[in-house]
């Protein structure tokens, strides 16, 4: 109760001050909407100079590009020229610097964009990582140094900066102190997660620098991308297993491709992604061990970044080989880092995958239309730890709304629950690969029928490819006949040994064993059993 008292007296204290700085501003002819135009331009640290370019702590994009550029290429440079060795305890704590005037240095060449020092974290460390990914020093400076960053336009709520290098590999990422510290911190394990296990849906760092420009300092993060643009992104979701405010804003709405959240999920996809067994039970089994280990690092507040493009209805649009082309000459084969795509981080084969879907790596799904999906997929904003800002968050958030549906919340609880809703809600199992091939050619939705009908609704397609089953009992469809006829099994044979192609389906060399006299036997039984021995 004084944990609470305290909070709230704190923020009616920060409210009445806010108040009073808008009385004198009004006082004084100011009105409020030059301010609130201000602070439209201004997110977090992120904000527009006067010639309408994206500046962050007042140092502008195009020189924070260039600063990174040079002091990516010193250090991956200098870095290669020491010997390769294991990584020791105190790698993770080491921090390199280099001052780079304007003017140029022995070791540094001169530049227009102002002096400023680069330090970089953990090297070797990094080094090592980027290794067991297949990265080559050479790869990976090429990809980020030879041509100029893209800068993306969404920044997210926190008002970061996000660049993506030339070859669609790389997202540079600005990140706050409190998340570069928490990263050093985490290494050490990261650093252990990843010799286990180098398949996971975790964020993959590939180097963390810093900027200093104008007395600033400026932290970014080296990731991989997750959402490839030579493939276009029907939908995204960003996901967190809540429901409290989970609703895309109405400006994020007017984007071309907006940012969904869990409830938007829930009310445009409520038949979840439709996935075949051996995908789903990777997913669920790859979402389990990383929360684990999440939950072990006290983290929260992370999210799954869902990009989901449509196959059929992109084929409206361009060919699948056209589209395959671009992606090729996007993405060449010998910069792709590995296990960076999403079917590769769920230990799953693509399986008869097309040439599109091996270059792109998406995750092959349906949604309850039939309609054939590739699925990207990674888990984001793992840099917020369980601190105290935190769990005054949850404390203030749970005393006007329900505490299990907001976002923050503590660890254990957040990973059991992301869990359970990606698992229960986002991704469901597909019957059996045989069924959905039916309901896509006769273009019928099996979800949400009673299991009575669907049943009824199966075996009335299977019919055609195995018609001995149509004679089972009128009033019980799940259950086969006592005794099929010596006849009827010669006319079912006939019938069978050719299809409407004029193709035989199947000719047996004998006549089938005949049925058990048990009435209970299940038709899915037996229907398995037939088509294992016929096919």
């Amino acid at each position: 109760i004084y944990k609470y008292t305290a909070y709230s007296e704190y923020i009616s204290n920060y409210l009445t001050t806010i108040n009073r700085k808008l009385q004198k501003s009004t006082y004084l002819g100011q009105t409020t909407t030059y301010m609130s135009q201000n602070m439209k331009k201004t997110i977090g640290h992120r904000g527009i100079d006067p010639t309408g370019e994206t500046t962050y702590k007042k140092t502008t994009s195009s020189a924070l590009k260039g600063a990174i550029q040079l002091g990516i290429t010193h250090t991956v440079g200098s870095l290669s020229q020491k010997p390769e060795r294991d990584v020791l305890m105190q790698d993770f704590e080491v921090v390199e610097s280099i001052f780079f005037p304007s003017e140029g240095s022995n070791l540094t060449p001169a530049h227009h964009y102002g002096d400023f020092r680069f330090k970089t974290y953990a090297p070797v460390a990094f080094r090592y990582f980027r290794e067991m990914f297949g990265i080559r020093p050479d790869d990976y400076m090429y990809s980020l140094c030879n041509e100029s960053l893209i800068e993306l336009s969404n920044s997210g709520a926190s008002g970061s900066l996000f660049y993506l290098s030339n070859d669609d590999e790389y997202i540079i990422k600005t990140v706050q102190h409190k998340e570069a510290e928490f990263l050093q911190k985490l290494l050490p394990g990261y650093f252990m997660n990843l010799n286990q296990n180098k398949r996971t849906l975790l964020p993959k760092f590939y180097g963390l620098y810093c900027v200093q420009a104008a007395g600033k300092n400026i932290r970014i993060v080296v990731m991989n991308n997750l959402l490839p643009s030579s493939v276009q992104m029907h939908l995204k979701f960003d996901l967190k297993g809540s429901t409290y405010k989970r609703r895309a804003s109405a400006k994020e709405r007017e984007k071309a491709v907006p940012t969904y959240k869990d409830l938007d999920f829930m009310q445009s996809m409520q038949e979840g992604l439709l996935l075949e067994g051996d995908k789903y039970n990777a997913v669920c089994k790859t979402i389990h061990r990383d929360c684990l280990l999440l939950q072990s690092f006290k983290i929260m507040d992370y999210s799954l970044l869902v990009g989901i493009h449509n196959l059929d209805q992109a084929r409206e649009q361009a060919s699948e080989e056209a589209v395959a082309g671009a992606a090729d000459q996007r993405r060449p084969q010998g910069q792709k880092s590995l296990y960076s795509t999403a079917i590769e981080a769920i230990q799953a084969e693509a399986g008869m995958a097309s040439l599109y879907e091996s270059l792109t790596g998406g995750i092959p799904a349906w949604n309850s239309k039939g309609e054939r999906l590739l699925v990207y997929i990674g888990i984001i904003d793992i840099l917020q730890s369980y601190r105290l800002v935190k769990k005054l968050e949850h404390s203030w958030k749970a005393l006007v709304h329900d505490g299990d549906t907001v976002s923050v919340h503590k660890p254990g609880f957040y990973a059991e629950r992301f869990e359970k809703f990606m698992c229960n809600v986002v991704f469901r199992k597909i019957l059996c690969k045989f069924i959905l091939s039916i309901s896509i050619k006769k273009k019928q939705n099996f979800l949400g029928t009673p299991l009575y009908h669907l049943t009824q609704t199966i075996f009335d397609s299977l019919v055609t490819f195995f018609p001995h089953v149509s004679t089972m009992q009128s009033g019980r469809p799940d259950l086969l006949p006592k005794n099929t006829p010596s006849n009827a099994v010669g006319q079912t044979t006939e019938t069978a040994a050719s299809s409407s192609l004029g193709k035989p389906v199947f000719t047996p060399t004998s006549q089938p064993p005949p049925q058990s006299e048990d009435t209970s036997r299940s038709v899915g039984v037996d229907l398995y059993n037939t088509f294992s021995r016929e096919q």
